[in-house]
Order: C-alpha cells, then structure tokens, then sequence
C-alpha cells in the first residue's frame, strides 16, 4: 500500500496515465470539426445548386424546402461561430462541476439537486458522459454537496458560463403553510487537467484521510474505509471523492480534482493581480447571483448578466440552458 501511494504521488504517473486519453481527445476534436466544415460547405453547395434550378425553371414550389435548408445552415453557422468563442487554455477540457447549497436548510439543498438533475438532462442532450465523484446526501431530501465529471468535447468552455450563485423563488413543498422562499445553490465549474496542463504537487504538502463512504444504508453500507480526502497544506484546498469503488480509484478522481483547483486558484490570483493593476474592483470564486428562476408568482428564468431570460421554465429546468450558455460566451466576447 505504500509503494502504491508513493506512485500516486509521482508527477509521472499522472502524466502516463493521461496522455493517450489527452491525444485521444484532441483528435476527436480536430476530426469533429472538420467534418463539420465538410457538411455546411456540401450543404452550402447543395442547396446553391437547388437555388439556380429553381430560377432556371421558375419553380417556386422548392421555396418551402430552400427556405428550410437555409434556416438549417445558418444554425450550423451560428454553431460553428460559438466554437470559435471558445479559444481558451482549458476551453476543450472535460468540466469538473461542483454544487453547493446555500443558506435554508432543507429548501436550499432540494433547490442544489433540481440544479444537478438540470446539468444532467443538458449532458445527456449533448450526448456527453456524466459521472459521479462526490455526492453527499440530505438527511431528509437534497443534497448537501456533489461532484460530478462531465465529460465531452470543449465540456468546460460551455459549462463555464454556469459558475456563480443561482437563485430559486418558488412555492416551498416543504411549508405547510405553502409560504413563497427564496433560495440559494452554488455552482463552481473547474476543468478537468490533461497531463501537459498539470503541475506537480509535492507530497510533502498533502494530508490524505481515509473514512467509510456513506451508503443506503443496510447491506449497501460500505464496511471499508474506501473514500478519501485530501487536504493541500499550502492552501488549504479540501477534496474528497467517495464513489468509486476502491480507494485507488476515489484517489485518482480526488488527485484529478485537486490538480484542477489549484490551477484554478492559480489562475484568480493572476486575474486579481491584473484587476488590480488595472485599477478594477472585480470579484472572484463564488461571484454574485448570476442567475434567478422564479416559479411564483410568475413563471421565469433571467440571466443578470445578459439580460437573457424565458418564462418557459420547465424546459430549463429539463436541460435546456444552451441559449443562456451561448449567451453569455457572446457577451463575455465583448467585455
């Protein structure tokens, strides 16, 4: 056991354990997006070819299937185009994706789950993979905290538009006297690292902690000390991951996710080093209410900083968040 936590903690394990999977996605990513060049451009020819028949022969009824087409390609255009606003260092990355509820007890940590049911009907839609690294039940419904991975092509540029304090207004099923509350969740978005992006950490500055994962209950009690935690020293960075089946693998995932905050931790410092040489007031990590969906009196979701918003709030809620998603890369495009 201590020769294999002593290859856990060597750079170099991390980084062959890595590297096929990070050629493996950059890869996809280059054919994914040529083959999508090909379509619109055979698309885009196909239909300029329809267009001169139609004039040549005065047919109007192709009108209906051009117009068709036309609206067709230019959401692939329009597609494409966000692609581009995606040009950051992690932007390609796997999305590591953590929520917390805010103050409220029990309606805050019911409100934390609908947000991590919302983030999964939205992975699944995309066709990515969801998996679980940390869920932390509520005694009585909700969750007090999860961490799940998701992963899928460029998961982290979109996903990133979703980081900030997301605000509930709503009828609460837990009020007998069916009084209007309002709540809070936290959503924090940090890249998964691939092996070039991440830095070695020194062993010496890791606490690790070992504890029973939390079960069901009953036989689905885990009877070994298989989650882990571990404690960055310098910082003071705390992650935990107790889903996996064995230690070596919750080590692994909690490993993947420390590497991932400190590189985000690095980054805000750079940003607040710049804010201030620039002589801004900018706030970092958990930020301000990005985000308010309100189900009573009225039926609405806006985003506060694009102004964007819908009363369909059921669609949301089942996924639908591209058009905030794509909103927002846009509007972060012109800041």
């Amino acid at each position: 056991m201590e020769r294999l936590e002593k290859e856990m903690l060597d750079p170099g394990f991390w980084q062959d354990r890595l590297r096929a999977e990070t050629i493996g996605r950059k890869l996809t990513a280059c054919k994914d997006k040529l083959t999508s060049y090909r379509e619109l451009d055979k698309r885009f020819t196909e239909i300029r070819e329809l267009w001169q028949v139609a004039l040549a022969e005065d047919d109007s009824s192709l009108e209906a299937d051009i117009g068709s087409e036309l609206t067709a390609i230019e959401k692939q255009v329009e597609d494409l185009f966000l692609a581009t606003l995606l040009s950051g260092p992690y932007d390609d990355n796997n999305a590591i994706l953590s929520l917390h509820p805010g103050a409220g007890g029990l309606e805050s940590q019911d409100w934390a789950e609908m947000l991590l049911r919302m983030y999964s009907r939205w992975a699944e839609d995309r066709g990515y993979e969801l998996e679980i690294l940390d869920y932390l039940e509520g005694e009585e419904a909700g969750i007090k905290s999860a961490t799940v991975l998701v992963k899928g092509p460029k998961a982290y540029g979109y996903l990133q538009a979703e980081k900030g304090v997301h605000r509930l207004v709503r009828i609460s099923p837990f009020d007998t006297a069916r009084r209007r509350h309002t709540s809070f969740a936290s959503v924090d978005v940090i890249p998964e690292l691939t092996a070039e992006q991440e830095e070695p950490i020194n062993p010496d500055d890791l606490k690790i902690d070992t504890y029973r994962a939390q079960g069901a209950g009953g036989q689905h009690v885990n009877k070994t000390d298989s989650a882990v935690r571990l404690t960055h020293l310098p910082t003071g960075i705390v992650v935990s991951c107790q889903n996996e089946r064995s230690q070596h693998a919750n080590r692994l995932a909690a490993m993947k996710i420390l590497q991932a905050k400190l590189a985000d931790l690095k980054r805000q410092q750079q940003e607040a080093e710049l804010a201030k040489i620039r002589g801004e007031q900018r706030e970092i990590a958990w930020g301000s209410q990005i985000r308010s969906y309100v189900f009573h009196p009225y039926t609405l979701v806006k985003d506060h900083r694009t102004e964007l918003e819908t009363g369909n709030i059921q669609a949301v809620m089942d996924g639908k968040i591209d058009n905030f998603i794509n909103a927002y890369l846009v509007w972060r495009s012109m800041q």
